[in-house]
């Protein structure tokens, strides 16, 4: 009897131990997910981070120090976690990314738009915003694409070359920022101004109209718009020497690098579609049971590109006459609104053919594009 009595307590004494390890071992499990989705809202000296560990309720967002979060996302990979994360684009630029791809997590830069907060709560935190972007994570990677548009991200070598050419963008606003507050100075005392009035032999003779009292003060704006075109012209031939090609007549050296290095080559689009919505001079829809209109453009996409192109589609006016494009915009009965708003459509079209041209699938013959005046002598003494 005793040894009986013995061995069924032997065996719940055993069978306690072995749930509450069994318990024990089921904590660590849940303790350790196999997801974790990361929405963030990245900033200069902090970053705010709402997690979701598997398909659990995201957690209360909390600040960070940017490189202590990198240390702590490394740990999770370590540990054999899979981390996906988001950031809106902006001024932080892409080195976020790069670190957390370093790291081991799968890292996505998403076009920055208004969160659904802010228009019916009237509130915007970078809590809010943390959690809008890991709502926005969550049901992409569950299967739905649009719900956040992903921003292609710039190799190091890419982004150094398109760096160049926002560098001189830059100088120019400047450039005309002095121009305009010069300009401004002796407007308000009646001066008429001439245009490019900072300029060698026009500073010469408006000079002399200036007060002395007001001529120190326009004089330190001539200076400063000076200097600023005279940095703007070295980068300008420098981006003009880095071409090799021959380019269709009206196109531009110029012209060219900037698009080359803003669309980062032509080779990533594979489509007429993907060229013509990068630009931006798509038309607006608006349709509904199969009636409607086409708005404005949608200007989504780089701005660069876009004006590049409609100053591009201008020269066509001169240097490509047969440019097939450009017809109903020659037509000498048209509005000037008219012809603004085919100008755009000829840029459109000039961008795909451009691509058509540059990835060689088709020739500028078979795209009525013309890459030597030789043929038109009246072409010719436009050079």
């Amino acid at each position: 009897m005793s040894r009986q009595a013995a061995t069924p307590g032997c065996y719940i004494v055993g069978s306690m131990k072995n749930n509450n390890e069994n318990q024990a071992n089921g904590g660590e499990a849940k303790a350790k997910p196999e997801i974790i989705r990361l929405g963030l809202d990245l900033h200069a000296r902090q970053v705010t981070e709402c997690r979701q560990l598997d398909g659990s309720t995201p957690k209360l967002a909390q600040k960070w120090d940017p490189w202590k979060l990198l240390g702590q996302i490394e740990s999770w990979v370590q540990a054999g976690i899979r981390v996906y994360s988001c950031y809106e684009a902006g001024a932080c630029g892409y080195w976020y990314h790069r670190e957390l791809t370093r790291v081991g997590a799968v890292s996505f830069v998403v076009v920055p738009r208004q969160l659904e907060d802010q228009r019916t709560r009237h509130q915007k935190t970078d809590r809010l915003d943390a959690r809008a972007l890991l709502n926005r994570l969550e049901k992409y990677l569950g299967g739905n694409g649009h719900a956040m548009s992903l921003v292609a991200v710039p190799s190091v070598q890419e982004e150094q070359k398109r760096s160049l050419v926002r560098y001189r963008e830059q100088l120019l606003r400047d450039r005309r920022r002095a121009e305009a507050r010069g300009r401004a100075i002796a407007l308000c005392q009646g001066i008429e101004v001439p245009v490019g009035w900072w300029r060698g032999a026009r500073w010469q003779e408006f000079s002399q109209q200036l007060p002395e009292w007001m001529s120190s003060q326009v004089r330190h704006w001539k200076e400063q718009a000076a200097a600023l075109d005279c940095q703007e012209r070295k980068i300008r031939h420098e981006l003009q020497k880095s071409l090799e090609i021959e380019l269709p007549i009206g196109v531009g050296r110029l012209s060219w690098v900037i698009l080359e290095r803003e669309l980062r080559g032509w080779d990533r689009f594979h489509n007429r579609r993907q060229i013509a919505s990068y630009t931006g001079l798509c038309p607006g829809i608006h349709r509904s049971n199969g009636r409607g209109r086409e708005g404005s453009i949608n200007r989504c996409g780089n701005s660069v590109v876009r004006y590049t192109l409609i100053e591009m589609a201008w020269r066509m006016l001169r240097w490509q006459p047969d440019y097939g494009p450009l017809q109903k915009l020659r037509e000498a009965l048209i509005s000037k609104r008219a012809k603004r708003r085919l100008v755009v459509a000829v840029a459109r079209r000039l961008a795909i053919d451009l691509w058509r041209w540059a990835t060689k699938r088709a020739t500028a013959q078979e795209l009525g594009l013309r890459l030597t005046l030789d043929k038109d002598p009246s072409l010719k003494r436009l050079k």
